[in-house]
Formats: structure tokens, C-alpha cells, sequence
């Protein structure tokens, strides 16, 4: 552990082969403790994380543990608490079979990983004997071998389903296929000494999900919270040297630095215990993918590392097309959802593609309510601000809300005259595709607005709250902090009424003039449906 502050070990980026990490000294985060009291008796679990959190390079470790015992294990926490022997080991990539056009393929290639990982172990399988297809003779090979005798390891076994989620017919199809194999699995478990899978999600509508009920669903046990991602501490502890580095290359502070970076990539929580404690001491674990990436060029800066490459974007554009929480106006809107909604995810309705959303790393947990249910949000503002960019490319079909030569809207904002800033919003808002998208009342006025903004790299603050109400909308940009109060005029002759509401309210209730370290613009914006723009706008100057 103290070497990996002292000397610059190798960052493991990438490197989902753990006994190669081992060989090349990379930095290892140490979550063999956890491992121990995961697989120390006899059981099949499943544990889901989004991609790019760890999870081949878990199953590698498993499989090495198994395999060779603690040859690969010096100085880590499991050493003093492992005394088991070793296991014949079959590790499946399911990824390894996610591509495919028709129903025969899959089954083909799949049937193919299995007899090539099982013939490894001993298996034979004879084409020509009665027991004819492939398995049948596994499930009966399964039944002749000794009592907790194999490991099986399953990686990524939702991947196949994942890829087919716009097709329906070759979804059900690789369900066919999948549930087969499971059904032997659960007919002849006593061979197994320990078996354990991951995936992203459960599908509610797959064929063979009460063969997935065979395996205990730890992902979201509280003890098992930071078994995939990095929590603060141990981004202190292993990366000490990288955060002191980066630091002085952001030229900021340490901790100042370990704050943003929590800003930018922290906030998965996996643990509803901590979801149920005060939102103050809940900070969640890091994607790895994205600090990883941020430590070896930190002089690139906040990059969306994850989103643009943990993510299926066609398959989300896709579902946020089709379905209610699509709709821009729900950009930032709270999603609730049962514990029952949250295991399993589906592609048919509003609530299941919510969960997929979860379990695929868009949405976490932000609270857990007495009743039950979830309360989901996103994690970071990575996420936040990638999915607005998807948000704001389908409210703008692909037209620019930023001319040629034009500057961009935050440098308006950090430096024009409010009368420059309100032409810019006009400009973007007269760029959304107004027949699919029209502004009926003001909660559709901010919230396309938010979207746009943050499109435009910037993340304002939606009803942010004081001590006397909550503003619409904060954004800082710059050396300043603009706090707008938003009115909706239904008809231009409603306008001016609108107008004087909004410079009362946020003159009487004093929103932004609390907050100090910024120059503060604080605007009264009247947003005319009729004429489809912002028609009357004012600064409003606190008074002596």
C-alpha cells in the first residue's frame, strides 16, 4: 500500500487480467477482504455495476484465487485469510458472444464458448450419442462431478441481451438459448464450490429469470457497497502521488482537487443503508474508468471519460426517445421507483427503462423513502452533463444554437450585458424543434433552458434553495453568478404582469444575494408563449 504513495507504480487502466497487473506492479486498490467473505462458503451470486467499474478485472481475481491460491496475493488483506485449496475454474464472457444477426448465430457461437471452456476441464462432448444436443450432455456431465468441486465465474452475461435490446425477436431468442444453460446450472448445483456473475442488469422480461433467481442478488448489500469503484479514502491512500501531481498541474490544492474530482465522477451509491442516512455524509464510490483517465492526463482537465465509452449511446437515445422520461422537460426531475422496479429493469415501460437507466450508471440513489421506494437522480456531473447533451441534441435535431463566428453562449455570459445574454437564449430556444418540443408553461421554459445550458457546458442550478424560497434558476460562468427568476405569459398582453412578479419576487425574497466570492446578475425573465420567446426582461439591482 505505501509503495503505491512512494513510488509511481503504474496505473491499472485498462487492465482486467489481475495476475498481469500483479506482474506489472500497477497500483492495486485492495478489495480482497470484501472478496473473502463474498466466496468463503458455498454459494451463487450476482452482483451488478455499470460498465467500466471493475467488474472482469473482480472476476480475474476470483478466477487466480481459485486457480492458484495466494501466489498472486502478497501483501494484500486476503493473505492472512485464505486456507482453502484450489478448484478447477470455467470462466464465461458472455461479451465475448454479443454480436450477432440472426437466432442460429448466437446459439452457434454460444454453444461454442461453452464446449470450448468446459473441454478445457475435462468435458467431452460426443455429437453422435443419444443425449444428443450440447446441453444436455453439460447438464449430465455437471451431475457426475464431485460435490463442490467447480468454480464457475460468469462475466458480463446480460451482454447478449444488451446488444438485442432493439430487436425483440433476437432478444427473446438469446433468452431461449441462455436460460437452457442456467436450468442445467440450477438442476445440478451441488457440484459448484462457489459461482459468481455479473452483468449490468436483470431483465424483467427475459425468459429464464427465475433461473436468475438461483443466484442471491448482492448488488445492492450494503456490505458489498464499495467492491467495484473507488471510495475518497482509497483514492487518497493508493493514488496519493497521481492527486499530488494532477494537483499541481490543475496548479489548485489537493483537497481542493479531490473535491472536484468528486464533483465530476464520484456519487454511485450502491448501499441503501447509506441512502437512507443523512444526504450530507452520503458521497458514494468513483467510476473508476473516468479518475483512471483524469490521473494519467490530468492536463486535459474534467473529461467525460465514462459516458464516452461505458455507455451504449444508440440503444439510450433509443429508449430516451421512445419513453417518458425522454421528454427534455423530465431532464432533471426526481425518478422514483419501488425496490421491486429497481432489481429488475425491462424495455417496455416508463418505469423499467428507468431502471435500466440505474443499473446502467445514468441514474444512482439519492435517497430511500420509509415506503420503500427509491428516489434516483445522477450520480455526477459527468453524467449530468452528458445525458443533457442527449437531451439538447433531441430538442435540437441537429441545428447549432451557436452561428459561425459567433461566441459561445457561456463567454456571453460571463462578460455581455444581460440584453446579450437574453438574444443568446432566444437564439437557442428558437432552434428547438418547436413541433415536438413546444413551451407551454414555465417548469417546460426552465427545464429547456437547463438543457441547453448545460449543453453548452454549463451546469446551472435549478430551484435552488435559500433561506427565503428557491430561485429558478443559478449558472456560474466565469467571475459571475446569474440567478434568473422565470415567469410564462400565455399571451403578450400578459407580459408585463408576469414581468413585475418576477422583479418582486426576486427582489422581496432575495435570491443569490446570500452568496459571496462572485459578481452576482440577478435577472426577472418573461417567457411569451404566444410569440415563442423570452418578450421582457430586467436586471434587478438590490436596493440600499
Amino acid at each position: 500500500m505505501s509503495s503505491a504513495l512512494e513510488t509511481r507504480n503504474p496505473l491499472p487502466l485498462g487492465q482486467s487480467d489481475f495476475r498481469a497487473l500483479r506482474d506489472e506492479k500497477c497500483v492495486y486498490v485492495d478489495k480482497t477482504a470484501l472478496m473473502f467473505e463474498l466466496c468463503r462458503g458455498c454459494r451463487k451470486v450476482f452482483v451488478s455495476r455499470p460498465r467500466r467499474f471493475g467488474k472482469s478485472l473482480l472476476v480475474s481475481t476470483f478466477e487466480t484465487l481459485f486457480k492458484y491460491g495466494l501466489r498472486d496475493f502478497q501483501g494484500l488483506a486476503i493473505e492472512k485469510l485464505w486456507t482453502d485449496k484450489t478448484y478447477a475454474v470455467v470462466r464465461l464472457d458472455f461479451s465475448m458472444v454479443r454480436d450477432f444477426s440472426e437466432p442460429r448465430e448466437f446459439e452457434s457461437n454460444f454453444n461454442a464458448l461453452l464446449l470450448n471452456s468446459f473441454s478445457r476441464i475435462g468435458f467431452h462432448y460426443e455429437a453422435q450419442e443419444h443425449l444428443g444436443f450440447l446441453m444436455a450432455q453439460l447438464s449430465t456431465w455437471f451431475g457426475t462431478l464431485p460435490e463442490k468441486s467447480l468454480v464457475l465465474l460468469i462475466d458480463e452475461y446480460d451482454a447478449p441481451l444488451t446488444a438485442s435490446l432493439g430487436n425483440r425477436a433476437l432478444f427473446d431468442a438469446a433468452c431461449s438459448v441462455m436460460r437452457a444453460f442456467f436450468q442445467a446450472l440450477e438442476a445440478n448445483g451441488r457440484c459448484l464450490r462457489f459461482c459468481f456473475m455479473t452483468g449490468i442488469t436483470r431483465f424483467r422480461e427475459s425468459s429464464f429469470r427465475c433461473e436468475l433467481r438461483q443466484f442471491e442478488d448482492l448488488s445492492l448489500d450494503p456490505a458489498l457497497s464499495t467492491l467495484l469503484g473507488f471510495t475518497a479514502e482509497e483514492v487518497e491512500t493508493y493514488f496519493g502521488r497521481y492527486l499530488r501531481e494532477a494537483a499541481e498541474v490543475r496548479n489548485v490544492g489537493k483537497d481542493e482537487l479531490l473535491e472536484k474530482l468528486r464533483e465530476y465522477y464520484e456519487g454511485y451509491s450502491f448501499d441503501l443503508s447509506a441512502a437512507e442516512s443523512d444526504s450530507s455524509m452520503r458521497r458514494g464510490v468513483f467510476s473508476p474508468w473516468p479518475l483512471l483517465n483524469f490521473f494519467l492526463y490530468p492536463e486535459q482537465g474534467f473529461e467525460h471519460y465514462w459516458c464516452e465509452t461505458g455507455g451504449q449511446p444508440a440503444v439510450l437515445k433509443r429508449l430516451l426517445a421512445y419513453h417518458g422520461c425522454g421528454k427534455p422537460a423530465q431532464f432533471d426531475a426526481p425518478h422514483v421507483l419501488s425496490m421491486d422496479q429497481l432489481g429488475e429493469a425491462g424495455i417496455s415501460g416508463e418505469r423499467e427503462v428507468e431502471a435500466l437507466l440505474f443499473q446502467a450508471g445514468y441514474l444512482t440513489i439519492r435517497e430511500m423513502r420509509s415506503n420503500g421506494f427509491a428516489v434516483l437522480g445522477y450520480p455526477n456531473r459527468e453524467v449530468a452533463v452528458s445525458m443533457a447533451q442527449l437531451y439538447a441534441g433531441e430538442l435540437l435535431k441537429g441545428k447549432p444554437i451557436e452561428g459561425v463566428g459567433e461566441p459561445l453562449i457561456s463567454e456571453t455570459m460571463a462578460a455581455g450585458t444581460l440584453d446579450d445574454v437574453v438574444r443568446r437564449f432566444n437564439q437557442a430556444v428558437g432552434a428547438i424543434d418547436y413541433l415536438r418540443y413546444p413551451i407551454k408553461d414555465e417548469a417546460a421554459c426552465r427545464a429547456y433552458l437547463q438543457v441547453l445550458l448545460i449543453g453548452a457546458a454549463m451546469l446551472p442550478k435549478v430551484e435552488n434553495h435559500s433561506a427565503l424560497g428557491r430561485s429558478d434558476l443559478e449558472v456560474d460562468v466565469g467571475a459571475r453568478r446569474w440567478v434568473f427568476e422565470i415567469k410564462f405569459a400565455r399571451k403578450s398582453s400578459d407580459a408585463q404582469k408576469c414581468f413585475e412578479e418576477a422583479a418582486k419576487q426576486i427582489s422581496a425574497r432575495r435570491y443569490g444575494m446570500t452568496y459571496s466570492g462572485k459578481e452576482i446578475l440577478r435577472a426577472a425573465l418573461v417567457f411569451s408563449g404566444q410569440e415563442r420567446r423570452f418578450a421582457a426582461w430586467k436586471s434587478v439591482v438590490e436596493e440600499p
